[in-house]
């Protein structure tokens, strides 16, 4: 798998993201059942965005660990530092989804 298609994939969770993000306020501005009918599969696509590029993340730094010859501390702390760029995408999508659904909350409120 390419390098570059890691990078489209963070790009892919940034637009899931704000997406979710943008539907959310203008939900929590005027509150109506069709922008919540919309918000569940966005929330959908930004979840499954970040799990593919987390996946696609660790199958990178898994085939460089398997090309890796031989094993010291510094080939050790780069499979670490990769395996730690893996996580970051999921941490991205899943603040965006709290924010938004901390908005939905008070839209709720609002509506009732």
């Amino acid at each position: 798998m390419p390098v570059i298609s890691i990078y489209w994939m963070g790009f892919a969770i940034l637009v899931s993201g704000v997406g979710v993000l943008g539907m959310a306020i203008a939900y929590a501005v005027r509150p109506t059942e069709r922008k919540l009918m919309l918000l569940r599969p966005l929330t959908l696509a930004a979840i499954f965005a970040s799990i593919c590029s987390f996946s696609g993340g660790l199958a990178t730094v898994l085939k460089g660990a398997g090309a890796t010859p031989a094993w010291n501390a510094h080939n050790v702390g780069l499979a670490l530092l990769g395996l730690s760029e893996c996580v970051v995408p999921l941490f991205v999508a899943f603040a965006f989804l709290a924010v938004a659904w901390l908005l939905v909350a008070l839209g709720l409120r609002r509506q009732a």
